[in-house]
């Protein structure tokens, strides 16, 4: 896969789940880890607001490579979230504790992808 694809693809990612955070932020709610600052509400519209920005940067070929690092760090600056889901999630039926678990090393990938993105792009 060229990484101009993996850019529309990882853009395509960002746009459903940004998008999601405004639709259903009830879900997103418990995932917010209890020591950050502000409301949680806050925090599921802020990390949706940056999946939609990185989504459009990625989308431009002229923004693609400074948007493939966001996206990076997006990603990991979410690191903390998941693992807050996959300790809340401890005690849930198996098929959801496997979902939260791999939510963490999962990101490892997903950094790679961000990253792979921006070979093409030019800003």
């Amino acid at each position: 896969m060229s990484p101009r694809t993996a850019a529309r693809a990882l853009a395509a990612t960002f746009l459903v789940t940004g998008t999601t955070h405004f639709l259903a932020p009830r879900f997103y709610e418990p995932l917010v880890p209890p020591a950050l600052p502000g409301s949680q509400r806050l925090w599921v519209y802020a990390s949706g607001a940056a999946e939609l920005v990185c989504c459009a940067g990625l989308a431009a070929e002229r923004t693609r490579r400074r948007a493939s690092t966001a996206s990076a760090v997006l990603l990991v600056a979410v690191v903390p979230g998941n693992a807050w889901m996959a300790w809340r999630w401890r005690h849930r039926p198996a098929p959801l504790r496997l979902a939260a678990y791999l939510r963490v090393p999962l990101q490892v990938p997903l950094v790679g992808w961000a990253r792979y993105c921006g070979r093409e792009g030019t800003g």
